[in-house]
């Protein structure tokens, strides 16, 4: 079977690409900008991850182990970004997807005989019968030792707490992927932001940031010049939202939710499914947008998006990821395409305009893109939700795709790909096997490759 790098490498009639529609032959890769051959991910004899030569990784965390606050890792860690801490430290603050019924993957224990280590007020939701599982864990980690040196519960007793993002004022926001209503087993509505300071100490009080929006929250990425807070939402007919707060980095203080429209296309489907109906929309054109004011932003029905969509806002399919690069956004859209692989779209706030940056038309390449994260030297690293050998995928500038990492020893997605503040040491999660890795390496010589 063929690799990525080998794929990339042969002839045009083995290359059904995405974005540009490049061919990255041997002969035609130099002449391509910003072109990276990494070679293919070495086999692991430890059966975790793959990575390209060069580079190792070290275990920071596994579902089960002890923290420091008498609780236990949670499973299922998801979206999650690097902050600087003291000593030289990392803190890491990684959400954790679960749902109350996942018992095995608590962290108060599959008996919940360690939920009295937690202060009551600090549980969103107790629930009915059993607290709610999901929330964040906050990790100091040492990239020198390549030790773990603190871990504890940072938000508790919310409901699968998917991706989320990074604030320029040194929180996180986690994102809960539901909407659960208060009644079977639940006490409270679920799918709204919560805060979490990257300073935390322990647990913090759970806030909903209401004005933000309830809907099936997935990732969040903060305009850094302007502070206006963007949203993607894991639904096949999902939108695109950004909340405008009344007071720069002071969310819980209110502000407007608006969702993205094309100029000239009101209503319009991003997606390019072929049954749909819809104009497909080119790759690597750009349209103009403008932004719909959306009312009764609590929607105890659920309905945001689709009278969203009946005012004028465009859909996507599933949007996932996001990040912001330098002036650019750039957001997946997991089952996005005419194959329904995956898109990533890029969106630039100055001008105001959308393009369809990759969409990728062979599995092997490139499936389901989830988390992503923009690197240091400028690239995308995307990762891959698929249950057959998901990979970390870099892509360029210029739309060429490689691969840096693979899981090839179990159906696990990976996740929460991000870099520490230096850009020396990359975080990826394996879900499944709960599992926060920290991946070393010579970062610096990828941009020269």
């Amino acid at each position: 079977m063929l690799n990525r790098r080998q794929l990339l490498t042969t002839a045009a009639t083995s290359l059904a690409f995405l974005g540009l529609r490049h061919i990255a032959t041997a002969e035609a890769s130099a002449a391509l900008p910003g072109w990276r051959d990494l070679g293919a991910p070495r086999p692991d004899p430890m059966k975790i991850l793959d990575l390209a030569a060069g580079f190792n990784y070290s275990v920071v965390a596994r579902v089960g182990q002890p923290m420091d606050d008498g609780l236990l890792y949670p499973g299922d860690p998801d979206g999650m970004a690097a902050f600087a801490g003291a000593d030289g430290t990392i803190v890491l603050v990684c959400n954790h997807e679960l749902s109350i019924d996942e018992i095995d993957k608590s962290p108060f224990g599959a008996d919940a005989a360690l939920l009295g280590q937690l202060p009551a007020d600090h549980l969103f939701d107790s629930g009915l019968d059993r607290p709610c599982l999901g929330g964040t864990t906050t990790l100091h980690y040492d990239p020198v030792q390549k030790q773990l040196r603190r871990s504890f519960l940072s938000l508790a007793g919310t409901d699968r707490n998917c991706a989320g993002g990074p604030t320029p004022w040194g929180s996180w926001l986690s994102c809960e992927e539901s909407t659960k209503r208060a009644n079977g087993g639940y006490k409270v509505d679920h799918g709204w932001v919560f805060e979490v300071s990257a300073s935390a100490e322990s647990a913090v009080l759970p806030v909903p940031l209401r004005a933000m929006g309830r809907f099936n929250h997935e990732a969040c990425a903060v305009d850094p010049s302007t502070g206006i807070v963007y949203m993607t939402e894991d639904r096949s007919d999902s939108l695109l939202y950004r909340f405008i707060p009344d007071q720069r980095g002071k969310l819980a203080a209110g502000g407007r939710l608006q969702a993205l429209a094309l100029a000239a296309m009101p209503s319009a489907d991003a997606r390019n499914w072929p049954d749909s109906g819809a104009t497909i929309l080119p790759v690597r054109q750009d349209f103009g947008v403008r932004w719909i004011e959306l009312d009764d932003v609590h929607s105890p029905d659920d309905d945001l998006r689709l009278r969203g969509h009946a005012g004028g806002a465009a859909i996507f399919a599933r949007g996932e990821g996001m990040w912001f690069g330098h002036e650019e956004l750039f957001f997946a859209c997991t089952s996005g395409g005419p194959d329904r692989l995956g898109q990533i779209y890029r969106y630039r706030p100055r001008s105001e305009r959308i393009d369809l940056f990759v969409e990728s038309s062979d599995a092997r390449l490139m499936k389901n893109c989830d988390n992503l994260t923009v690197t240091p030297w400028g690239d995308l690293m995307v990762c891959e939700d698929r249950p057959d050998g998901a990979s970390l995928i870099g892509v360029t500038p210029h739309g060429q795709l490689y691969e840096f990492a693979r899981n090839a020893h179990s159906s696990a997605e990976l996740c929460g790909v991000c870099f520490s503040p230096d850009g020396n040491t990359l975080f990826v999660n394996i879900q499944d096997d709960g599992l926060t890795l920290a991946i070393h390496g010579p970062f610096s010589s990828v941009a020269r490759s």
